[in-house]
């Protein structure tokens, strides 16, 4: 069950990283500019500065600026080095921080890093009052294999506990793990949601725990099968949890830019073998 996710970039930023391509290119900026540049506020300043691991990891506990935390905290979590004990510990602290971006940020990393305890601990974030933090925390959840998060995460799928379509749809996808009666029934009610993107997750993962690959999205043509099924599991398929990936578009060609950050599917921490 590999869903893909595609981000794209403003093309304000494609115009801006274009143009200092172009620029580094032809040679006609000296290291004087250059450094100029890279101190400055401009939106082409990330292009000539690098963030050094030191910095980043004073950035993610800095006591005066939110924004900084939760920059820092992101550069630490994308890091090679991210699932390193110390930056778990400030993830964890983060999980509480004041800013909302602090939060968000930090249950991404724990998603990224953290364990099968570590779900618990996200828990309080999927009641969150602010909509990117609880849907950073449930995403996260699909990284994360834990039991005890079941019962929150059906919770989530009803529009009267979770009124944001893509966190119910999150939480559709993340119970694809967890071959448990009472998550089939949930998936199986959760077809009737009137956000299309919550039925395609639901029925991905009612695919995923039964492997019926044919069968469509009519809910009361799964009630049925499901009432007539000894065992509704037997052709269960691996579950793995969705990452980014595109194609590289011409862009990603140019001098100085990113690579595409593909990431790689696989199972949840966690998750028995």
């Amino acid at each position: 069950m590999e869903r893909l996710r595609r981000w794209f970039i403003p093309d304000s930023w494609r115009a801006a990283a274009l143009f200092a391509a172009a620029m580094c290119g032809t040679g006609c900026i000296d290291p004087d500019a250059r450094r100029q540049m890279a101190e400055s506020e401009s939106i082409l300043a990330p292009i000539f500065s690098q963030t050094s691991p030191i910095d980043a990891a004073r950035w993610s506990v800095d006591p005066y600026d939110a924004d900084k935390r939760a920059r820092g905290t992101l550069l630490l979590a994308n890091a090679p080095f991210g699932g390193g004990e110390p930056y778990l510990k400030i993830y964890r602290q983060h999980l509480s921080d004041e800013g909302p971006l602090v939060r968000a940020v930090s249950a991404r990393a724990l998603g990224l890093h953290g364990g099968s305890e570590d779900a618990e601990h996200l828990l309080p974030l999927t009641a969150d009052a602010h909509v990117p933090v609880r849907f950073e925390a449930v995403r996260a959840l699909q990284r994360l294999h834990n039991p005890r998060v079941v019962t929150r995460l059906m919770q989530l799928l009803r529009p009267n506990s979770e009124p944001e379509p893509s966190i119910r749809a999150e939480a559709a996808c993340a119970l694809g793990q967890y071959a448990e009666p009472r998550v089939l029934d949930a998936l199986i009610a959760a077809l009737a949601d009137d956000s299309l993107v919550v039925v395609a997750n639901a029925h991905d993962s009612l695919v995923t725990l039964t492997g019926r690959e044919g069968a469509d999205e009519d809910r009361r043509e799964w009630t049925a099968w499901a009432q007539q099924t000894r065992e509704p599991f037997a052709g269960r398929r691996e579950y793995l949890y969705p990452v980014f990936n595109r194609d590289k578009r011409w862009l990603d060609y140019l001098p100085f830019t990113p690579p595409v950050p593909n990431e790689v599917a696989g199972r949840p921490h966690g998750m028995p073998g």
